[in-house]
């Protein structure tokens, strides 16, 4: 996922304020309240997104919703509404959490798969693929998509490797159109 200038640029700023201060642990936990809390309120995000409600009520919204916040996440929240930026608020939060995830030296892992895998699959597939750090701490993400046919994609940061049988099919596809 694309993150854009302006969320890694907010976020690296609280990074660097919550390192100075030293409440990097309990802001950290708070955005991931906003990244949850957007996620699951599409009311919310059209709320913050709409361009014709004034600043202030948007603020007055999000001192209500926020309200057993830190003042510095009640102050950065309150920023990026003055600043027209509400609009980013969700990947201002994720993108602090990948740079405090990233600092901690955790890895982000997405594994797509076209149906439920057990917990020995997973751990056999993250061991065969070399891209997961041998006893390094992991963020997994699974995601069910039954688009896929079968088989997986595992994404680790950067890096992906695409095992799926739509893939396949697609390669075998363009083989034979080529031929």
């Amino acid at each position: 996922m694309l993150t854009s200038k302006v969320a890694k640029r907010y976020a690296q700023g609280l990074l660097d304020f919550t390192e100075e201060s030293g409440n990097t642990a309990s802001v950290f936990s708070e955005m991931k309240d906003v990244v949850k809390i957007m996620k699951e309120s599409k009311e919310l995000n059209a709320f913050f997104a709409t361009p014709f409600i004034d600043s202030k009520k948007k603020m007055a919204a999000a001192s209500e919703i926020f309200k057993g916040f830190s003042k510095v996440s009640q102050n950065m929240i309150s920023l990026v509404i003055r600043q027209g930026r509400e609009k980013e608020m969700r990947n201002i939060a994720q993108e602090f959490i990948n740079k405090v995830e990233d600092k901690q030296g955790i890895q982000r892992i997405t594994l797509t798969s076209a149906s439920e895998l057990s917990q020995n699959n997973i751990t056999e597939i993250l061991k065969s693929s070399g891209l997961v750090k041998e006893g390094s701490n992991f963020d997994l993400n699974t995601i069910i998509n039954p688009d896929i046919l079968g088989g997986y994609i595992l994404r680790v940061g950067d890096q992906q490797i695409d095992a799926s049988v739509k893939s396949k099919l697609n390669r075998i596809r363009k083989d034979f159109q080529l031929n």
